[in-house]
């Protein structure tokens, strides 16, 4: 529990809480609910709040469930935290995220909730990562009692902007999260809650549990699969009044400022120095009190009370202060702005060419500079989604931009605050029919140390479509812009600012199985910067501070630790990085579960082989109460040849000491321009 939280005991409306119910569905499924509710809320009858995801009421999300929900219940809502079919405590099955059973189901529940005699009529849904997707994927099938959504740290682009394909590039973070899903929807429901029956629901369960790594790599390109669950696909299909909320340091920066541009209806921004966490115990800080912001639109939106949300800037955002690289940052320094248009207005658009020179305000005279990484480029590029334990901020650059063609700037005379989406003009040509890069717009301190600000992975192959790519022309001259992530950062005087580019980005972005030689032409190519400019008079920002309420009471068994180590086998050269997650074993004092977890993930290329590219995962899961004691261990193995992706995976569950079930998976997938 971080220090700065105000930890809130007293509501205005005293609380119940229903462990469980079940909510029954039209095809006989029933759904595992936990409700918290004010006491009186039959006789006063209240909105409810949904939250709807798969990741286990009872042991999942318990902890920050704790936090948030009877919160919300103490200011006058029903707020419900249901697990979706096939996972906890639910009945059925689940086959893959955000299928259309996944939101049909969504929809029993809201127009379940609209109808019970505690609650108004009026529903709000709100969730962050998958909770926020769905909210969105909800709303744009209009249910009527559905009034207003909060998405936290959500996409509107589900192939553009989630862990898959970035740029059109293949993301390792596509298996990583692949193998978490694979871990925790082995696990199996809690006895006490579904009774006797719950070995056989668990085994139903493995037996029909997908990798689904496999499906993803079955589908390459920006195809049905992807648009469904894209909001993106039809903005106007979303008239539910949606409060956006996210943080510079998550994966999905980009989609807020996307949908704020697009959609129709009443919406507002959020945008802290945040990873993927809820803001009111965010890291890095400052936490906000995000449960309060959370409030005031619920109230206007759900209870018609005044709470002046319309007149809050359309974006509020965090400006952050240049850092130091390879450390995790606790707090960053910097200052709240707002914003009317992302990226008009209060920024100018200025334009400079990337020359052999550096980064110059002519063209000057054009030269080719070519560039053919080596595999080990991107070992200090960090996580793609910074999540778990020991958040994997990007390290110092240096190593990685010594692989790497750079272009400097000259010292800035003075500050520069970069706020909306820097891109890249590139104009280049490959010697081979498939190419990537991996293009860093980077602080470069006077020390020599350099942070990352942003950057994007692209695949060259899709400069003129996701959907429908087309190989390079060895030896033909293209052009591409490269938008780089959303961003705001100050670079201070005497700083430089440097981009760079490489061929390869691994362990983040997986390699092409013919390392290319790419020539970039400096001159032409340019480097466009959204600077904001100085604004008088501007006004302050003030957010209230962070609150919750009273944290999970729970003993710890044993404490969580993380490891991130990176060795280099002396004859080979290989590079091998190891990440461990333990998150420790702890007992819920409520209903006397033990909960352990641990995540591995092994990364390992050699130098000058592509091919040589390998991920494995291993994940534990433990559970435990009395003589009662259930462990799963589940592996994913992830591999390629020139043409194709090779995956494994194993499921091995344990009753006690007795294994009770195992199956493997074995396939192998064509590449194509991947």
């Amino acid at each position: 529990m971080n220090k700065d939280i105000k930890v809130i005991s007293s509501f205005p409306r005293k609380v119940k809480e229903i462990e469980n119910l079940f909510i029954p569905l039209s095809d006989g499924t029933k759904l595992a609910a936990r409700i918290w509710l004010p006491v009186d809320a039959e006789k006063n009858p209240v909105p409810a709040l949904l939250e709807f995801l798969p990741y286990r009421k009872r042991d999942g999300t318990i902890v920050r469930d704790q936090l948030t929900h009877p919160y919300f219940a103490g200011h006058g809502y029903a707020s419900v935290r249901v697990d979706m079919r096939g996972n906890g405590d639910s009945g059925g099955l689940m086959d893959d995220e955000y299928t259309r059973q996944e939101q049909e189901d969504a929809l029993e529940v809201i127009a379940w909730l609209s109808r019970q005699k505690w609650c108004s009529g009026n529903v709000g849904m709100f969730g962050i990562s998958w909770g926020g997707f769905n909210a969105l994927q909800v709303a744009a099938l209009r249910p009527p009692a559905l009034k207003a959504i909060v998405s936290l740290c959500s996409t509107d682009d589900r192939y553009e902007d989630d862990v898959h394909y970035k740029g059109g590039t293949v993301l390792n973070e596509m298996h990583g999260w692949a193998a978490t899903m694979l871990a925790y929807s082995s696990r199996p429901p809690d006895p006490e809650i579904v009774g006797k029956g719950w070995k056989k629901m668990w085994l139903e369960r493995l037996a029909h549990e997908p990798f689904l790594l496999i499906d993803w790599l079955k589908h390459p390109h920006r195809d049905a699969y992807w648009k469904h669950g894209s909001i993106c696909e039809d903005w106007n299909k979303i008239q539910t009044p949606t409060l956006l909320i996210g943080g510079w340091n998550d994966a999905y920066s980009n989609a807020i400022p996307r949908m704020m541009r697009n959609m129709r209806v009443p919406r507002k921004a959020i945008i802290g120095p945040w990873a993927h966490k809820y803001p009111h115990f965010a890291v890095p800080g400052p936490r906000i009190g995000g449960l309060q912001e959370m409030l005031r639109w619920w109230d206007f939106y759900l209870k018609n009370i005044n709470t002046g949300v319309t007149l809050d800037p359309d974006y509020r955002v965090y400006l952050m202060d240049a850092y130091t690289p390879g450390s995790f940052p606790e707090e960053i320094s910097g200052r709240w702005i707002s914003e009317s248009f992302w990226g008009h207005g209060t920024v100018d658009n200025r334009t400079w060419n990337l020359t052999a020179n550096g980064i110059a305000p002519k063209p000057g005279t054009e030269k080719d500079l070519k560039i053919s990484s080596r595999q080990t480029c991107g070992f200090d590029g960090g996580e793609y989604c910074i999540i778990w334990l020991g958040p994997e901020f990007p390290g110092d650059q240096r190593d990685d931009d010594a692989q790497s063609i750079t272009f400097d700037s000259p010292e800035l005379t003075e500050d520069m605050e970069i706020v909306g989406q820097p891109s890249i003009d590139l104009h280049f040509t490959s010697d081979k029919p498939v190419a990537h890069v991996a293009v860093r717009l980077n602080d470069v301190w006077p020390s020599g140390e350099t942070t990352r600000i942003t950057y994007h992975l692209q695949n060259l192959c899709m400069s003129a479509s996701r959907e429908t790519p087309k190989p390079l022309e060895p030896g033909k001259r293209s052009k591409m812009k490269i938008k780089l992530d959303d961003i705001a950062w100050k670079v201070p005087k005497g700083h430089k600012i440097r981009v760079s580019i490489s061929t390869t980005y691994f362990p983040m972005m997986w390699p092409v199985a013919e390392a290319p030689e790419l020539t970039i032409h400096a001159g032409p190519s340019t480097l466009t910067l959204p600077i904001r400019k100085p604004q008088k008079n501007e006004k302050e920002v003030v957010f209230a501070g962070p609150q919750s309420a009273p944290p999970l009471k729970q003993t710890t068994i044993s404490k969580p630790f993380h490891k991130r180590e990176k060795t280099i086998d002396p004859a080979t050269g290989e590079v091998r990085l190891e990440i461990i997650d333990d998150f420790g074993t702890s007992k819920v004092r409520s209903h006397g579960l033990e909960i352990g977890g641990v995540g591995r993930e092994y990364y390992t290329i050699l130098p000058d082989d592509p091919l040589s590219a390998k991920m494995e995962t291993h994940w534990t899961e433990t559970r435990k109460r009395g003589r009662w004691s259930v462990r799963t261990e589940t592996k994913g193995r992830l591999t390629a040849s020139k043409t194709h992706w090779i995956i494994w995976g194993q499921i091995e569950a344990f009753e006690g000491k007795k294994k009770v079930f195992s199956k493997e998976f074995n396939e192998e997938i064509e590449r194509k321009l991947q």
